[in-house]
């Protein structure tokens, strides 16, 4: 077994910065032509320091024993029978993976169904609650929307699955993943720059800008995009946050937009605040998120599935139930479901 100081050093030579690769989008007005890196506005505030990667990792790996972590989160089993009639439905399957059926068109959000969020099979962070579902018992998806490429939010292994059950499902990436899911045997890809929109079933799908990072290898650091999603049928809108930082891209998204009916907004992975809050919202943001959006309904992801950062396991939930207090904020229209848990009143009748 490796030591936890031997993880540290092996973590830290993942995520240290360097520049390769080759290809480059001269046309896309988020990629730095002179860094050949994807960049949003307000520059790359996520690259951190030798010793600010160091000291987070030797925080995660010496940390005390989080009791959830192997205690797990209670989870809403469903089989195959039960998600052939999902219908005018969403379910947060864990961390940001949600199915979401509406008007006749099915949607999963960044598929992670393994159990660790990492390169490695041995090592890196373990899935602490199991998938409420199995690849093979979902129903019929049209389209699967990706935020990004950290592990813990684009993994190989539910790609090639769910590429395999169901050939004819759509994959759309931001800018700069294509080719890496066509790899994985993924057949119907669609890479899309912040702001550009498709049509799938009368439905308007597009990507919207969110203060976060790119990277899955030693030398590949924001050569892809990432990427919020807003998703409008005629008749209701959703917002999938993915994961991100504070900043005013909600406001810019609703100003251009509109407001979504429901939105999932990360609210874990926050600690220790100085060296994640560029990258992710904490509870109390979350609940600004929410007002920026002006929602009508939420569903706090991105906790719960995987032990990423510092503060506990079952700290998030609590603490967006209080931030919602102390806003003034009806706790159910902003929700935190079980694994697995289902919330058809946040669609239309």
């Amino acid at each position: 077994m490796l030591s936890r100081w031997t993880c540290v050093l092996v973590f830290f030579s993942m995520f240290a910065s360097g520049c390769s690769g080759t290809m480059t989008y001269p046309e896309s007005p988020n990629f730095n032509n002179q860094t050949a890196r994807f960049q949003h506005p307000k520059g790359d505030l996520q690259n951190k320091s030798f010793f600010d990667l160091f000291k987070f990792f030797s925080a995660y790996f010496t940390r005390e024993s989080d009791e959830k972590e192997n205690a797990s989160f209670p989870v809403v089993l469903s089989s195959k029978n039960d998600l052939a009639t999902f219908k005018e439905n969403v379910m947060w399957v864990g961390h940001s993976t949600l199915l979401l059926n509406h008007s006749n068109l099915t949607i999963m959000t960044d598929p992670q169904f393994s159990s660790r969020a990492s390169p490695f099979s041995f090592m890196g962070p373990k899935r602490v609650t199991p998938p409420p579902i199995e690849i093979s018992d979902l129903p019929r998806i049209d389209v699967v929307v990706i935020s990004h490429n950290h592990y813990d939010h684009l993994d190989e292994a539910s790609i090639r699955e769910i590429a395999k059950t169901q050939p004819e499902v759509e994959f759309l990436v931001p800018l700069g993943l294509k080719s890496l899911l066509e790899d994985w045997g993924a057949k119907n890809v669609s890479e899309l720059d912040w702001w550009q929109q498709v049509q799938r079933k009368g439905v308007t799908i597009q990507p919207t800008p969110v203060q976060h990072w790119s990277k899955r290898a030693f030398f590949d650091r924001n050569k892809t995009l990432w990427s919020g999603w807003m998703i409008r049928w005629s008749d209701f809108a959703f917002y999938f946050a993915g994961d991100a930082g504070y900043s005013a891209d909600f406001k810019e998204t609703v100003n251009k937009l509109g407001k979504p009916d429901l939105a999932a907004i990360p609210i874990g992975a926050y600690e220790p605040r100085e060296f994640m809050k560029s990258a992710h919202i904490n509870p109390e943001e979350a609940v600004k998120v929410f007002s920026d959006l002006g929602a009508k309904y939420a569903i706090g992801i991105h906790w719960g599935t995987f032990k990423l950062t510092l503060e506990p396991m079952n700290e998030p939930p609590n603490r967006l139930k209080n931030a919602l207090e102390a806003a003034g904020v009806d706790g159910e229209t902003f929700r935190t479901l079980k694994h697995g848990e289902k919330w058809p009143e946040a669609l239309p009748d």
